[in-house]
């Protein structure tokens, strides 16, 4: 199974058309290769990144089973309600391990969904308002985090995730008064919970060592005072 994640969680990436078409050739050579395409982010998403859903590529459709969900786009996080796009001999099967795994999506949840589909397409002015916020959101912690010395980052096209390389911070002879070495970004963020008070995601946890995930999914209030600590608290650690 090829697993995609586009607009991406970690790092906000989004793929475009002609990239996707090449993973769909790739794919196209191997037939029993499956695709997993989470796509709960496709409505958030920043100009002029676009969305593309793999299963629209040519031959896709009878390969792939699309996953997506409320929580993001419509912000009902918690509600626990998703769904799955997928070929018949795919959806099949994936009710069958369902029944067995889960049920009783209650009937709240089912007509607020009801309801976010009922906005149209992209969730019409709502969703609309609510990714406009986040562009300005994701355009100061990208300004923040590149006045960093030696933070590294791509700007995000979509979802509201940065992750920006901290090597810089990390590694051998890294340390910070008070804590000791930081050989790794899973230490780094460790140091920066117990010191700055900010939880953030370390890039081991993704396969991607050097980096830390920062989300974005907050008020710019929360954003500018998180911002600061962390600041505060990079200033601390030297290179012997």
């Amino acid at each position: 199974m090829l697993i995609l994640c586009s607009p991406s969680n970690p790092t906000g990436a989004v793929y475009t058309l002609e990239q996707l078409a090449a993973l769909a050739k790739v794919v196209a050579r191997h037939p029993r290769l499956v695709v997993l395409a989470d796509e709960i982010y496709e409505h958030i998403i920043y100009a002029p990144a676009t969305h593309h859903s793999f299963a629209a590529l040519p031959g896709m459709w009878e390969r792939t089973a699309t996953v997506n969900g409320f929580s993001k786009a419509f912000a009902m996080t918690g509600w626990r309600m998703g769904y799955l796009a997928a070929p018949t001999w795919i959806a099949a099967a994936a009710a069958s391990i369902q029944g067995q795994t889960t049920s009783g999506a209650s009937s709240i949840a089912q007509r607020a969904s009801l309801a976010a589909l009922g906005l149209g397409h992209a969730g019409g002015e709502s969703v609309a308002t609510m990714v406009h916020a986040f562009q300005q959101r994701r355009d100061y912690v990208c300004r923040r985090i590149s006045a960093w010395p030696g933070a590294r980052m791509r700007v995000p096209d979509g979802a509201f995730y940065a992750m920006p390389d901290m090597s810089a911070y990390t590694g051998p002879g890294a340390q910070a008064s008070g804590f000791g070495p930081i050989p790794d970004t899973d230490t780094l963020a460790v140091y920066l919970l117990q010191q700055a008070n900010v939880a953030l995601v370390p890039g081991e946890a993704f396969g991607a060592p050097g980096t830390i995930r920062i989300s974005y999914a907050a008020s710019m209030e929360v954003l500018t005072e998180a911002l600061d600590r962390v600041e505060r608290a990079l200033v601390n650690i030297k290179r012997s």
